[in-house]
C-alpha cells in the first residue's frame, strides 16, 4: 500500500506534462487552453462528494483522507481542463472568429446565460432528486450542458465530436498506463460496491463516462461562451 502512496500525486503530474506538450505545440489555443485551466481547476474542489463513496486514493500529507480536499484534484482538475477543450485542435490550424450580431440575437440564444451554467443545476438537481453516486449525476450533467450547446450552436457540432473521441482516447491511454504502472490500485481505491462494477480493459467504465461527458462538454464551452466560431484548415 505504501508504494501506492504517490500514485494518484505523480499521475496527475505526469497529466500536467501532457497538458504542457499540447499546450506548446498548439500556439493559436494557449489562451483558451490556459483560460479553461484556470477555470476548471476550483472543481478539484469538488472532490467530497466522491471521497471516499466513489473512490478514495491515498492524497499527499492525508488530505484527502482528513478532509476530502486534496492538492492532486486541482492538479488533475487544471490539466483536464485545457486538454478537454484544446486536444480536438491538435491535427488543425485553428483560428476563432467571432459571432455576427444579427446571430448572437437569434431566439435560440435568448436563454445564454443559463443554458451555459446547465452542467451545475443539472448535477445539483440530480443530487437532490436521487441517491446515485455524484460520478453519474456530474457525467450526466456535463452531457446535458453539451446537448444544450449543440442546440444552441449546431456549429459546433463536428467539433465537439471530435473534441469527445480524442480527450475519451487519451484518457483511456492514460489511465491505462497508470493501471499497469501499479496493478491492483483500482482494485484497492475504487468504492466497487457503490459503483456498477463493469470495466474496460481494467478501467472502471465510469472513468471512461466522465471522459466521454467532459470531453463532450468542454470541447465546444469556450467558443460558446464568448460568442466565437472556429475555422480550420
Amino acid at each position: 500500500m505504501m508504494d501506492m502512496q504517490y500514485t494518484y500525486f505523480i499521475w496527475s503530474l505526469i497529466l500536467l506534462l501532457i497538458w504542457l506538450v499540447v499546450f506548446i505545440a498548439q500556439k493559436s489555443q494557449r489562451v483558451k487552453m490556459m483560460t479553461m485551466s484556470i477555470g476548471t481547476a476550483p472543481l478539484g474542489l469538488s472532490e467530497p462528494p466522491f471521497y471516499p463513496d466513489y473512490w478514495f486514493p491515498p492524497t499527499l500529507f492525508r488530505l484527502g483522507e482528513a478532509t476530502g480536499f486534496d492538492i492532486e484534484s486541482l492538479i488533475f482538475s487544471f490539466a483536464v481542463g485545457g486538454l478537454a477543450s484544446s486536444l480536438f485542435g491538435v491535427s488543425d490550424k485553428y483560428l476563432l472568429k467571432p459571432l455576427a450580431d444579427c446571430e448572437k440575437s437569434s431566439k435560440r440564444h435568448r436563454h445564454h446565460k443559463f443554458l451555459l451554467s446547465s452542467p451545475v443545476w443539472l448535477f445539483l438537481g440530480l443530487e437532490g432528486l436521487t441517491s446515485w453516486n455524484a460520478i453519474y449525476t456530474a457525467s450526466l450533467g456535463l452531457l446535458g450542458g453539451a446537448m444544450t450547446t449543440v442546440v444552441c450552436r449546431p456549429d459546433l457540432l463536428s467539433q465537439a465530436i471530435k473534441g469527445t473521441l480524442m480527450f475519451t482516447g487519451l484518457y483511456f491511454l492514460f489511465f491505462s498506463a497508470m493501471a499497469a504502472s501499479h496493478p491492483g490500485f483500482v482494485a484497492l481505491y475504487w468504492n466497487h460496491a457503490n459503483i456498477s462494477g463493469v470495466q474496460v480493459a481494467g478501467i472502471p467504465v465510469e472513468e471512461l463516462l466522465f471522459a466521454f461527458s467532459l470531453g463532450a462538454m468542454w470541447s465546444a464551452f469556450y467558443e460558446h461562451r464568448h460568442w466565437l466560431r472556429v475555422k480550420t484548415s
